[in-house]
């Protein structure tokens, strides 16, 4: 649920006519004007799945071991060639490299690490006090520890984890509060923030459509089942499962917050919502990002 974070900062910017979604990645990281098809790519192609990178930079840099570090990371998109079967805009095709190239781009827009970014612009202004990244000091105590699929237990508590090892690329932190706050202003319930529901609402549109049941926004899945037209997003690793979901016209939302990986999150959570919407459909399966991606 990560990725939801940065898209509500990309949004933010371009209703404040900061920058565009067509903008080239690499108009704000520069070293990538030395590359070749990363120049194509833009920054709203970044944040709706339509790229064309690869969920992780293992898929195309087979030989490499261990984290990427910056230096790695740029290397390896200089050198990366676009699939012919997904061309930057013109196929969905799940990134996690591409929502950290997207930090990293809001990052040199601003001139200010990503998690002040979140901070001062999200997290701040809805009181969202347990949501950081990395999680502070003073937050540890309140950690959960987090477990592998079969139960045994994967890192200390608030450990950072993932494929990018540089500050502002983990995974963030917060509690079923401080979500259920960002869910409500993702609703629009929260009229003392309205220039922030209204970036929140641009996010959400869709951007590009995979098929009749499943339309993608920024990072925001549009699907519908049956008479129910559900926006949500999924996520996690290796030792959580998440779900954020609503259905706008019945204001119903729900987040789901487990410490344990690869749970099925994402159809708990569109169950639920069917039921509350007494819907007599299926819920439907589309867009379901696998469980190890925030």
């Amino acid at each position: 649920m990560g990725k939801l974070f940065a898209t509500t900062l990309l949004a933010q910017a371009v209703k404040q006519g900061q920058l565009s979604l067509d903008d080239p990645v690499a108009k704000y990281v520069t070293e990538l004007q030395r590359g070749g098809d990363i120049r194509r790519v833009t920054l709203g192609q970044l944040a709706s799945h339509t790229s064309g990178l690869p969920r992780v930079p293992q898929q195309y840099e087979h030989w490499h071991r261990g984290k990427y570090t910056w230096s790695d990371f740029v290397r390896f998109l200089n050198s990366w060639k676009a699939d012919p079967k997904h061309e930057p805009g013109q196929q969905y095709l799940y990134s996690n490299a591409a929502f950290v190239l997207l930090r990293v781009a809001l990052e040199r827009r601003f001139n200010t690490p990503f998690a002040t970014l979140m901070r001062e612009r999200i997290t701040g202004p809805l009181g969202m006090s347990s949501t950081a990244l990395p999680l502070p000091r003073g937050l540890l105590g309140r950690a959960v520890q987090g477990y592998s699929p079969m139960g045994k237990p994967i890192g200390p508590p608030g450990q950072e984890s993932g494929v990018f090892q540089w500050p502002g690329a983990g995974q963030i932190y917060s509690s079923s509060r401080d979500m259920a706050t960002f869910l409500a202003a993702n609703m629009g319930e929260l009229p003392e923030h309205r220039p922030m529901e209204n970036a929140m609402a641009l996010a959400q549109q869709p951007a590009f459509t995979v098929n009749a049941h499943l339309k993608l926004g920024l990072a925001w899945q549009n699907v519908t089942g049956g008479n129910l037209k559900i926006l949500d997003k999924n996520g996690g690793l290796n030792n959580t499962s998440t779900y954020i979901g609503f259905a706008p016209q019945q204001k119903l939302g729900i987040v789901i917050l487990v410490n344990r990986g690869k749970q099925h999150a994402t159809g708990i959570g569109r169950q639920i919502l069917h039921a509350l919407a007494q819907e007599q459909s299926e819920p439907s399966s589309e867009g379901e990002a696998d469980p190890d991606s925030d």
